[in-house]
């Protein structure tokens, strides 16, 4: 709704993950860096963890626009909450393969048979487990052994689990000391800094054509990276509302004062499930003020935040929804009126 105003070509804060929006800060280029080395491995497994919103989706979805689909063959799992025998068969499905009601060893014979198939062609699986944090020890189990296909000596899977920080409590766990041996990298994803917070905002602004419509105060990019906890998609989260806001009231100026009343929105909708009030003393919370982070240093529940996010990208279609009607309404009117009825006022 307020591209137009602000003369931008699309929107820049959309919640779901882009990797054209993809922001190299600090610890993005160095989780990248980490996925490149194990790729050139080419064979064991490759962990990425961070919180929700942290950018491991984009970050994986900017790794496979850069790969040679003539070299490397990339699926990817999306539901873990499977158990194991579920397991090989959805890994069977991303693959491409038809597997009916095969039993194990069928679906085994069946995975086994085209890893093998893609060595003649110069090609290699690449297996990519998102929320992995959510598989039962008997389904990790089960891609470990997926891991000691062979060819010779040359792997014919490879896999990447990327999850939320409990991976790594499931990770040390002493089921797991066998997989770790094949772990090739590993790498957590933190939050951005203040000032990578400050360029992460004008890198998507940017991206949309922004020419300095809106403007910003300075210690706006204080408050949202307190607000966010340097978590990409609460900036997003925040930054969308504040934009929509400031459009709704005309101002092509947006100061913290204006950010200041979209915390206390998200309070009064959500109360404590609004990200970052819980942690607050009781008037901060109140009143949405936030000073230079030094109110709260923890991040706040990542569970709440991502119904938050849920909510209001509900919201937003039902916005987006209401108003496509009222133009059509207002179109039908029109389309009826007399001549003299659409000359009128």
């Amino acid at each position: 709704m307020f591209e137009p105003f602000y003369g931008l070509s699309a929107s820049p804060f959309q919640l779901s993950p882009d990797p054209s929006f993809y922001y190299g800060s600090r610890g993005h280029k160095r989780a990248y860096a980490y996925l490149q080395y194990g790729l050139h491995q080419s064979e064991g497994f490759i962990v990425l963890t961070g919180e929700v919103g942290a950018g491991k989706t984009t970050l994986i979805r900017s790794l496979l626009q850069q790969l040679d689909p003539d070299k490397i063959v990339a699926a990817q799992l999306v539901s873990t909450q499977l158990d194991a025998h579920s397991l090989l068969r959805a890994v069977a499905t991303a693959f491409g393969l038809v597997v009916k009601d095969y039993d194990k060893a069928r679906l085994l014979a069946q995975l086994e048979a085209f890893l093998v198939s893609l060595v003649p062609k110069g090609r290699r699986a690449l297996l990519i487990v998102d929320e992995a944090q959510n598989l039962a020890p008997e389904a990790i189990e089960e891609l470990r052994m997926l891991s000691n296909f062979q060819l010779q000596n040359r792997a014919l899977l490879q896999s990447f689990l990327v999850g939320q920080p409990e991976l790594r409590q499931v990770m040390r766990g002493d089921s797991m000391r066998q997989l770790r041996q094949r772990v090739i990298a590993s790498y957590h994803l933190g939050p951005l800094d203040r000032e990578e917070t400050h360029a992460y905002i004008e890198h998507r602004l940017k991206h949309v054509g922004w020419k300095g419509d809106p403007t910003f105060e300075d210690g706006i990019f204080d408050l949202v990276h307190s607000f966010s906890g340097g978590i990409p998609r609460r900036i997003n989260l925040l930054c969308n509302r504040t934009l929509l806001a400031a459009f709704l009231w005309g101002k092509h100026r947006i100061d913290v004062e204006d950010v200041d009343k979209v915390v206390a929105e998200f309070t009064e909708e959500f109360g404590d499930d609004a990200p970052g009030q819980a942690d607050l003393p009781a008037e901060k919370a109140r009143t949405g003020r936030f000073v230079n982070g030094s109110e709260s240093g923890r991040v706040p529940d990542p569970s709440k935040l991502v119904n938050l996010e849920l909510r209001i990208i509900g919201m937003e279609r039902s916005i987006a929804t209401t108003v496509d009607l009222l133009r059509r309404l207002i179109s039908m009117k029109r389309a009826k009126a007399t001549p003299e009825e659409r000359k009128a006022p």
